[in-house]
């Protein structure tokens, strides 16, 4: 089996379930997020050997785990919002990068690519335009649209430069396809928290 098949078979399982969490929120939604943050401190005390490292990733998971029980249970939509822009994100840098080999973006991660992260852009916008037919969101958010497709990749961009200091390819396993825990939810920590801070904010 292909690695394509397996990111393929472990997103049809893992994605509806985590919907199904988040959507459930509760005691549901809480004991998800625990799992995550056990299963990613695990990750980072098994891959990682730098202090620093760990500390670094420890502090964005617990903040962003937080960020998103909060948004779940004060602002759900935006929460939805923000999954979708990070999920059309991954998607599309994925893919597009695959199709359209084109230049390297950086030295940090080999496999970023110039092309995928207009593929980012493009299906984020696509996902904002679907969405918003479900969800009126107005003119302005296709602003954040843009801003937390930005975020969400520099996030990506952020732990794979963590793992390219340790020269780990994957943070774990528990994701055939994927990789880890980490590997999974980079961009989506990153945009959580943001998001939090928005609100906060306003």
């Amino acid at each position: 089996m292909t690695n394509l098949q397996k990111r393929t078979l472990t997103s049809l399982v893992a994605l509806p379930l985590s919907i199904f969490f988040i959507v459930k929120g509760g005691y549901f939604l809480l004991f998800f997020l625990i799992f995550i943050l056990f299963a990613g401190m695990h990750e980072l005390f098994n891959v990682f050997k730098k202090t620093r490292t760990k500390l670094i990733l420890s502090l964005l998971l617990i903040l962003s785990l937080y960020s998103i029980y909060y948004l779940a249970q004060n602002e759900p939509i935006l929460l939805y919002f923000i999954i979708v822009i990070s999920v059309s994100t991954d998607v599309g840098g994925y893919v597009f990068g695959k199709i359209f080999k084109w230049k390297k973006l950086s030295k940090i991660s080999p496999k970023k690519t110039i092309s995928g992260v207009f593929g980012s852009y493009f299906c984020s916008i696509i996902s904002f335009v679907i969405f918003n037919n479900f969800y009126t969101l107005g003119r302005d958010e296709f602003v954040w649209v843009i801003i937390f497709s930005t975020v969400a990749q520099a996030g990506d961009l952020t732990v794979s430069y963590f793992k390219r200091k340790e020269k780990v390819k994957d943070t774990g396993k528990i994701l055939p396809g994927h990789g880890g825990i980490f590997d999974r939810i980079d961009g989506l920590m990153f945009v959580a928290i943001l998001a939090f801070i928005l609100v906060q904010l306003s």
